[in-house]
């Protein structure tokens, strides 16, 4: 094992300028020479959650890093089977990992060096602190928590366990968004930036009346539904319906505001922002089973600076080439940005660049990567952006430091947006003490930090965890 480390971080060390590289100019490079590296024995992974974005996290960790998958857990059997038999064709060995339906035995079961979680929002916490208990470093889906105390208590865990724990808040790796940051706000071509528009105008809230009906024999639905309020079945939760219900995730401002936010904070170098308010409701699409907001501002405000949100899942865009996104006013120029494409417009012809505009598009590597084609359900636009992720990830593993979208990082965007929903149910802004881990002079605020969770589950403690 001695070997085995110094030969992946020399590795990676010597790799870390093509890293830098491929992130710039959206080739994989550092992908190539870390997946041709013969001295490295694989990293013994498994998943936890293998729908949608979970096998998607996952192949592209198999793309870039020599890894043996040795276990998957799902709780529906059909997805399951499904991904071990894409696994096997996937990775360099061939071999079908061991499955799992209750993530405990798995993590009781296996030395992992990685554990990826990929399921809703509801259980994010409490595998992702058992993983780093087991020993593995960990990757887990963004929003990290459900409620504040959640992420405060991962932070916890990883600190105390000294484990590496990268969010999949992947915009921090995106070619064109990095490219952003460096051509445009570190160099200062936007002046004082004093306002920030984030928006998500996607039509994505999951509405519908579908009927009461039995459990499949495939699905356990009781582990599924775990620390969460067990609902009435009406069909398949974990493809996407359990999105549109605040029992399990928080909403399009848990979904889709940590995203651009933790963006902006990243390329402004924002911590905790100093006051959250929102307003908000289901003002258009009443009917339907669906509990979070159809439309809702949110505005976190800084020194001398104002970070606005926005969603609606109806209406049209205010521009329909950003419908997510996020924009950047600076008193020489203004900066849009999305997963897709950036535009910088200055203002007058007198600034560094005369009045040139600057636009870059997001990169494919469809080329280099040409499984991404024809992957169910992929998003082309951030496969180069989750490689070059799990890449940092990798290298913080191997030299003992914090990857780029470090938990504490993904807890303060996490635990932002779910503050702004804090703040739109009780009515009122709220101040958040991270020291104290209080809403400052309110205490019924300070109590909704914290969900009831349904026996025999029991909330993590950031003080014992």
């Amino acid at each position: 094992m001695k070997d085995f480390t110094l030969n992946r971080r020399h590795f990676l060390q010597g790799t870390s300028a093509a890293l830098a590289l491929s992130a710039l100019e959206g080739n994989a490079m550092a992908a190539d020479l870390l997946a041709q590296d013969t001295t490295m024995a694989p990293l013994r992974v498994a998943l936890i959650g293998t729908g949608w974005y979970g096998k998607s996290d996952l192949f592209r960790l198999i793309q870039v890093a020599p890894v043996e998958v040795i276990a998957l857990c799902d709780v529906d059997k059909n997805q399951l089977d499904g991904a071990a038999k894409l696994v096997s064709q996937r990775q360099k060995s061939g071999k079908t990992p061991k499955l799992y339906g209750d993530y405990r035995k798995l993590l009781a079961e296996n030395k992992l060096d990685i554990v990826l979680v990929g399921t809703p929002d509801h259980w994010h916490a409490l595998q992702a602190i058992e993983a780093m208990k087991s020993g593995a470093n960990v990757y887990v889906q963004k929003p990290i928590s459900v409620d504040v105390m959640e992420g405060e208590a991962m932070v916890a865990a990883a600190r105390k366990y000294k484990r590496v724990v990268q969010v999949g808040t992947q915009r921090k790796s995106t070619p064109h968004l990095i490219d952003a940051k460096k051509t445009v706000v570190d160099a200062g071509l936007l002046g004082n930036i004093k306002h920030v528009e984030m928006c998500c105008y996607y039509h994505m809230r999951n509405n519908g009346n579908p009927p009461v009906e039995p459990v499949p024999a495939f699905l356990d639905y009781e582990m599924w539904t775990g620390p969460a309020p067990l609902r009435p079945y009406d069909g398949l939760p974990h493809i996407r319906w359990w999105r549109t219900f605040k029992e399990y995730g928080n909403g399009i401002m848990g979904d889709m505001c940590i995203h651009m936010f933790d963006t902006v904070r990243w390329m402004l170098k924002l911590g905790w922002p100093n006051r959250i308010s929102s307003t908000g409701g289901i003002y258009v699409q009443k009917d339907g089973k669906s509990n979070i907001t159809d439309t809702q501002s949110a505005l976190f405000e800084y020194d001398d600076l104002n970070c606005v949100w926005q969603h609606r899942s109806w209406g049209t865009p205010n521009n329909p080439d950003y419908p997510w996104s996020f924009t950047l006013y600076g008193d020489k120029g203004t900066l849009w940005a999305s997963t897709m494409s950036y535009d910088f417009i200055p203002e007058g012809k007198d600034g560094p660049t005369k009045g040139e505009k600057i636009h870059k598009d997001v990169v494919y590597e469809k080329e280099k990567y040409p499984e991404d084609v024809t992957e169910d359900r992929i998003e082309l636009n951030a496969a180069p952006a989750t490689r070059l992720h799990m890449l940092d990830f990798l290298k913080a593993i191997e030299t003992n430091g914090r990857p780029v979208a470090d938990i504490e990082e993904g807890h303060i965007s996490t635990a932002s947006c779910l503050l702004a929903n804090l703040s739109m149910e009780i009515g009122r802004p709220v101040v958040y003490d991270p020291k104290k881990r209080e809403v400052v002079g309110d205490p019924e605020a300070t109590k909704l930090l914290k969900r009831p969770y349904r026996q025999p589950w029991q909330h993590p403690d950031p003080k014992t965890v």
